[in-house]
């Protein structure tokens, strides 16, 4: 597997996935921070937008609260708490109506019972156990010779691959998140069309991210196997 000066060429599989995730997250910022600056025609902020959003689909029971940082933005499901950023709770532009809604969206999907939700939901639990023991079960496997390494090596692996299974869960849920957003700022007149347009933008480059960071995950998973099959041969 080492080649010229000692260098792992699998290396490079980790590579692509910094790379891809860099140029996500730029994307994503660059998008965010051009839109933040593009006030809505009506002047509502992201709190207010939420919360109208959430009456609108008969939502009564969810909290809209502030949660400090910038893009921190997310929906508890055991609480029922909306937290909005400082960039999105008062601010008025399109950019924050935007991720607002999105996260409405994930509200939503938890009232109606979305199935890729709850499936995502299920797998928390495992998931954050696979991602404890991933690690140090595969450098176990892959440093240590003796006869029971490999089977600490699969077990790695297959809780490594729980994660990735986890992320690719995800991007369906975020996606549509997604499309329910821009179907409710549109429909229910919050947002002008070209406002719409603008939040598709928004909503896309932080979907990016999504993609970028389950592929990212695939590549490792994929250096950890061919890794793997070479201590088997």
């Amino acid at each position: 597997m080492y080649y010229g000066y000692g260098i792992d060429p699998t290396y490079f599989l980790v590579l692509i996935g910094v790379v891809i995730c860099l140029l996500a997250s730029a994307k994503m910022k660059s998008t965010f921070k051009k839109y933040s600056r593009v006030r809505n025609h009506s002047g509502m902020t992201g709190r207010e937008a939420a919360e109208r959003i959430l009456n609108r689909a008969g939502i009564y029971d969810v909290r809209v609260e502030h949660i400090a940082g910038d893009l921190t933005d997310h929906y508890d499901p055991r609480s029922k708490v909306l937290r909005l950023s400082d960039a999105t709770y008062n601010s008025t532009s399109v950019a924050a109506l935007g991720v607002a809604a999105h996260e409405c969206g994930h509200a939503i999907q938890h009232n109606t019972g979305y199935l890729p939700l709850q499936i995502r939901g299920a797998l928390v639990p495992v998931v954050n156990l696979g991602s404890t023991i991933a690690w140090p079960l595969i450098l176990i496997g892959l440093f240590f010779s003796s006869r029971s390494s490999i089977l600490f090596l699969n077990l790695g692996i297959l809780a490594f691959s729980l994660a990735v299974l986890f992320q690719i869960v995800t991007l369906p849920v975020e996606f549509n998140a997604s499309s329910r957003a821009v179907h409710i700022l549109g429909g229910s007149g919050i947002l002008y069309e070209d406002e719409v347009n603008a939040t598709k933008k928004v909503l896309f480059a932080a979907a990016l991210t999504y993609v970028a960071g389950a592929l990212s995950s695939m590549l490792q998973l994929l250096r950890i196997i061919l890794l793997a099959n070479n201590k088997r041969n």
